[in-house]
C-alpha cells in the first residue's frame, strides 16, 4: 500500500502543479524521446540493410567475384593485382561440378547511355545476365518476359528494363516490343521489371538487363564476371560457399597455404560488415543523446529537494504518527520514480510518432523495436531512483520535532 500511496501522491502533485511538473519532466521527456528515436533509426537501418541485401543477392545465394568485400582502396588494389578474373569457363566449371547448387548464373556490369525518340538517360546500369538469373535475380518481369536461352545464344539485342527507364524514355510502362538505344545501338524491349522503389533515396529501378553474350559483344569479354550460386532449398549456405571455394581453389591450382585468388559476398558477410562499421557510431550516438537524461535527472532531483522543503511539516506529522525513516524514504523515492516514468512514457510516445513521420516523409528507415520501449521505461525509472535518492534520504533524516516547527 505504501507504494500505491506514493504513486497517488506523485500523480496528485503532477495535477496540482501542471506547469512546474511539465518543466520538471521536460528533460526526461526530451532525453527518452531522443534516445528511443535514435535507437529506432539505428534498428530500422540495420533491418533495412538486412532486407535489402537479402533481396538483392537472392535467398540462399552466394556471390563469387574477383574482389569479395573490400574495406579500403588498398585492399581493392591488392585484390585487383593478386586475384584472377572470373570467366565464363569458370561458370561452366562450377555448373558442371557443384552438387549443392540449384543454379549457377553469371552477371557483368557496365554503365551506359540509353535513349528513345522522347528521352535520354546517362550513367544507367547495364547488366549482362545469363538466362538462368531469372531464378536468382531480385528483378523479375512485371510485363513481358526475362531474357531467355535463345536471346543469349544468338546475342540478340533485347532487354528487360526497370520502370524508371520506361517512365523517363517513354512516359509509360507498357512498352514491350518498342525500341530504344544503348550507347547508340538499337535494342528491343522484351520485358519491364516489377517496381522496387528506392533505397535510402536512390532509385532501384534505373537498370537495363540484356543477354550476357550481347553485353560482352558491346563492352568486351575481358571484364571479370560476378557469379551467383543459389543452393538447393534446405542447403546450408556455408556449405555451398565452402564447395565453391574448394572447386575454385582446385581450378586455380592453389596450395593449402595459398590465399584465395577470388572473393565472396554473402548477405551475412555484408550485414556483419555494416554492423561492425556502424556499431561504434550507433553506440556513440546513443551515448551522446543519453546526456539529456542526466540533465533531466538533475532537474528532478532539484524539484524533489524543493518538494521536501515545502512538505517539511507534513514529514514531521507523519513521523510523529509513527512513520519510520524507511517509510519516508520509500515515499519520496516512489514519487520521484513515478514522475520520471511519466516523462519516459510521454517521451516514448513522441519517439514513436517521430519514427512514423520519418518513414512516411523521408527515406530514413525507422522501426521502433520492442526492446526500446522497455529501455525507455527502465531508463526513466532508473533516472527517478538515482536522482531521487538524495532528496528522499534528506526527507527521511529530518528530525520530527524540528519538522513540526516548520511553517
Amino acid at each position: 500500500m505504501r507504494f500505491l500511496e506514493g504513486v497517488r501522491i506523485a500523480l496528485s502533485s503532477l495535477r496540482a502543479h501542471k506547469l512546474r511538473s511539465f518543466l520538471t519532466l521536460l528533460g526526461v521527456i526530451f532525453g527518452v524521446m531522443t534516445v528511443v528515436a535514435v535507437a529506432a533509426v539505428i534498428e530500422g537501418f540495420f533491418r533495412y540493410v538486412d532486407r535489402t541485401v537479402t533481396a538483392d543477392l537472392g535467398a540462399n545465394t552466394v556471390l563469387l567475384d574477383k574482389y569479395g568485400i573490400t574495406t579500403s582502396f588498398d585492399d581493392w588494389i591488392n585484390a585487383n593485382r593478386r586475384n584472377k578474373d572470373i570467366t565464363l569457363s569458370d561458370v561452366d566449371y562450377l555448373r558442371e561440378r557443384m552438387t549443392l547448387a540449384q543454379y549457377v548464373g553469371a552477371q557483368s556490369f557496365s554503365n551506359g547511355e540509353v535513349r528513345s525518340d522522347t528521352g535520354k538517360m546517362t550513367n544507367v546500369t547495364i547488366k549482362g545476365n545469363t538466362p538462368n538469373m531469372v531464378f536468382i535475380d531480385s528483378s523479375q518481369p512485371d510485363l513481358g518476359r526475362y531474357i531467355n536461352d535463345a536471346d543469349n545464344e544468338h546475342r540478340r539485342n533485347v532487354a528487360m528494363i526497370g520502370v524508371e527507364i520506361a517512365d523517363k524514355l517513354f512516359n509509360k510502362r507498357e512498352v514491350v516490343g518498342q525500341e530504344f538505344k544503348i550507347n547508340g545501338l538499337p535494342f528491343e524491349i522484351v520485358g519491364v521489371a516489377k517496381e522496387r522503389g528506392t533505397s535510402f533515396g536512390q532509385s532501384q529501378d534505373d537498370f537495363v538487363i540484356i543477354p550476357l553474350s550481347a553485353h560482352q559483344k558491346m563492352f568486351g569479354a575481358r571484364a571479370s564476371l560476378t557469379v551467383s550460386v543459389k543452393g538447393y532449398d534446405g542447403a546450408n549456405l556455408q556449405d555451398v560457399q565452402d564447395q565453391v571455394r574448394m572447386l575454385m581453389r582446385a581450378r586455380h591450382k592453389l596450395n593449402y597455404s595459398d590465399r584465395d585468388t577470388f572473393g565472396f559476398v554473402t548477405a551475412d558477410a555484408i550485414n556483419n560488415f555494416v554492423q561492425a562499421l556502424f556499431g561504434l557510431v550507433a553506440a556513440v550516438a546513443l551515448g551522446v543523446t543519453s546526456i539529456s537524461l542526466v540533465v533531466g535527472g538533475i532537474v528532478i532531483m532539484n524539484i524533489m529537494l524543493v518538494t521536501v522543503t515545502e512538505r517539511t511539516r507534513e514529514i514531521g506529522i507523519r513521523k510523529s504518527l509513527g512513520a519510520r525513516r524507511l517509510d519516508i524514504l520509500t515515499q519520496f523515492l516512489v514519487e520521484s520514480t513515478t514522475l520520471s516514468m511519466v516523462g519516459g512514457l510521454i517521451g516514448l510516445g513522441l519517439a514513436y510518432g517521430i519514427s512514423l513521420l520519418l518513414v512516411k516523409f523521408s527515406p530514413i528507415p525507422a522501426e521502433l523495436p520492442v526492446w526500446a520501449a522497455f529501455l525507455a521505461i527502465g531508463v526513466s525509472s532508473g533516472v527517478g531512483i538515482v536522482f531521487g535518492i538524495y532528496p528522499a534520504w534528506k526527507a527521511a533524516k529530518l528530525d520530527p520535532i524540528v519538522a513540526l516547527r516548520a511553517e
